[in-house]
């Protein structure tokens, strides 16, 4: 697997492309907001001859969707928004993700997990260090703190591709994030 990070709108929200090397692509969160942003992430594609065959949501913030007409429209996608908690079926990939529950920053929030690769994408649940808001409509400090802790029984060696910022590790935020 291949991933490749996209920091999108004034917010740098994290667009991940996860491609195999048949060249299909999943696209986790769609942050692409204007027509720059939405030209350079198609030439990513094309030049790496991806085909986009999912688009994984974390959340229904506008900084996580505003791409969603464009992937719709250009690739024909529909956007998988609040799955549920457990194995995600992907027809046609060979792709194994879980989906782990974890409202608290928003209600509708999810991670995705790729045990196999050993890969976390957390939208707006945990930050390097840090976890996302609660002040914000749906928001809820005692439930994200809940979610958490389903987060810290992944393996310590897990990749943790966070909404925004940078990677780390949940061996990284069971040592620094002062939420964990």
């Amino acid at each position: 697997m291949t991933l490749k990070t996209f920091y999108f709108n004034p917010y740098r929200e994290c667009t991940y492309v996860l491609s195999n090397e048949a060249g299909q692509a999943i696209i986790i969160d769609a942050g692409m907001y204007e027509e720059r942003e939405q030209q350079r992430f198609a030439e990513y594609l094309t030049k790496q001859n991806l085909r986009p065959v999912a688009l994984l949501i974390t959340h229904a913030h506008p900084d996580h969707v505003c791409g969603i007409d464009f992937l719709q429209q250009t690739y024909n996608l529909i956007p998988i928004i609040q799955p549920q908690e457990g194995v995600l079926p992907l027809p046609s990939t060979d792709c194994h993700i879980e989906v782990i529950t974890t409202p608290g920053h928003k209600e509708d929030c999810v991670c995705y997990y790729l045990p196999a690769e050993k890969l976390l994408f957390t939208g707006d649940t945990l930050f390097q260090e840090s976890i996302g808001r609660t002040d914000l409509p749906g928001g809820d400090m005692a439930t994200l703190i809940r979610s958490l802790k389903k987060l810290v029984l992944l393996p310590e060696d897990t990749q943790v591709y966070p909404g925004h910022g940078y990677p780390t590790t949940i061996a990284h935020e069971k040592m620094y994030n002062p939420y964990l």
